[in-house]
């Protein structure tokens, strides 16, 4: 996903308000049948909160074209998609699939291509509408529904054998859309069904920024030869540059060290609970002298078949997971058969995407030497005003000298 309107500030992304407009609720469970006649298992409806102002401007900043001609022009996104829900056929083909958040329709538009009997398009922007126009413009009507609504409010009378979303944020967990991709699994997803993306991985390590810093900081030491610009505008500008987080692109080179896993969720089985706050403990061990200027911030997605339960484990084998959160250079994620898993990486050495990265900076530099450790924690939690910004606290220490960080993103 993008941020949360077209006109954003320097960071990539900003609030929105409009007013609410009434979303018909839907009532309680009910034992229902498939169009082919197949009884569906009774299930609890699942727990969901009401709609809010709040998220009928984030709905409202999807209505904007610009944000899905970015996500589009996004090669490394689309065509990735694509070639997942290509690679996937066998298990699309005749049938039914909700795409969650589905935009344009375009990945509405790719499974009926790769053959599903039935498409669910939903989404709760105005862009929906547009999505019914292309549908209809590709003679597809009779395959793709559109359902203009929330994934919590709107009917669907069958279960599903698929579910698509392009559900990630910023950070990954930014805007917190993964909340609805598990509220479509809950109410229609059917034993053994897809999901894709099958699993998500965010990652984080120290990174060394020094242009980035001269440009926004040292510029104010000799401003036309007036110093007494430093001690009226530096504190200032390093408020305005790094109070909060920023989405920008870096390069392999500014990374100090191997990423470490902030958070690995598994789509078929992650509840809504265990993502409203995520905190892990860090150790890093600086591959070179530099200057620390922060911490950058990254995931990927997988996608690969139905979760398969082993009868010697508890783990799905198409996902993979360690109890080590370090992850060296051959392997960033660890997995069982390399050659079935399609990767979507937002990583710094791989190809950029809109996502870029999302740094965290400091408001002074931390001098490091050569296997200089660098350890903290840091937690990742949806912010009381509103759940889709993520308030962020980081714990940072290194030489004898400790730091706390604490920012939003809104």
């Amino acid at each position: 996903m993008v941020p949360m309107n077209s006109s954003c500030n320097s960071n990539g992304y900003s609030p929105h308000s409009v007013a609410a407009k009434p979303i018909r609720q839907r009532r309680g469970g009910r034992r229902s049948r498939d169009r082919d006649g197949v009884a569906l298992p009774r299930v609890a409806e699942p727990e969901r909160r009401p709609c809010t102002e709040f998220d009928m401007a984030y709905f409202q900043s999807y209505s904007h074209v610009g944000i899905h001609e970015e996500m589009i022009k996004d090669r490394v996104r689309t065509e990735t998609y694509k070639s997942a829900i290509m690679q996937h056929q066998s298990f699309i083909a005749g049938k039914v699939v909700v795409d969650v958040g589905c935009g344009t329709g375009i990945l509405s538009i790719f499974c009926a291509q790769a053959g599903a009997k039935r498409v669910y398009a939903v989404d709760a922007s105005e862009i929906a509408i547009q999505a019914n126009e292309v549908v209809k413009a590709n003679n597809l009507s009779d395959r793709v529904i559109v359902l203009h609504g929330r994934v919590e409010d709107v009917e669907i009378d069958e279960g599903v054998d698929v579910i698509v979303s392009e559900w990630m944020g910023y950070m990954l967990l930014y805007e917190s859309m993964l909340g609805s991709v598990i509220t479509a699994r809950d109410r229609w997803l059917k034993p053994g069904g897809l999901i894709l993306p099958s699993s998500a991985t965010l990652y984080m390590a120290p990174v060394t920024h020094s242009d980035r810093y001269k440009e926004s900081i040292d510029f104010w030491r000799n401003v036309y030869g007036i110093d007494s610009m430093v001690s009226a505008m530096v504190p200032l500008a390093k408020q305005c540059a790094f109070e909060e987080p920023s989405v920008e692109t870096i390069s392999g080179e500014n990374v100090l060290t191997w990423p470490h896993v902030v958070k690995q969720v598994d789509c078929y089985t992650v509840t809504i609970q265990e993502l409203e706050s995520v905190t892990t403990r860090y150790r890093f061990c600086s591959m070179m002298r530099a200057p620390l200027h922060g911490f950058a911030f990254w995931f990927d997605v997988e996608f690969c078949g139905p979760t398969i339960f082993p009868t010697s484990s508890d783990s799905p084998l198409c996902v993979g997971s360690s109890n080590d959160n370090s992850i060296d250079g051959s392997h960033r994620k660890k997995r069982t058969n390399p050659n079935e898993a399609l990767v979507l990486s937002t990583a710094p050495e791989d190809p950029p995407t809109h996502w870029q990265q999302t740094l965290i900076y400091f408001y002074d530099p931390v001098e490091l030497e050569q296997d200089q450790i660098i350890e903290g924690s840091v937690t990742l939690s949806q912010s009381k005003e509103n759940p889709r910004f993520m308030n962020i606290h980081l714990e940072y220490a290194s030489g004898g000298r400790a730091f706390v960080k604490e920012s939003v993103m809104r």
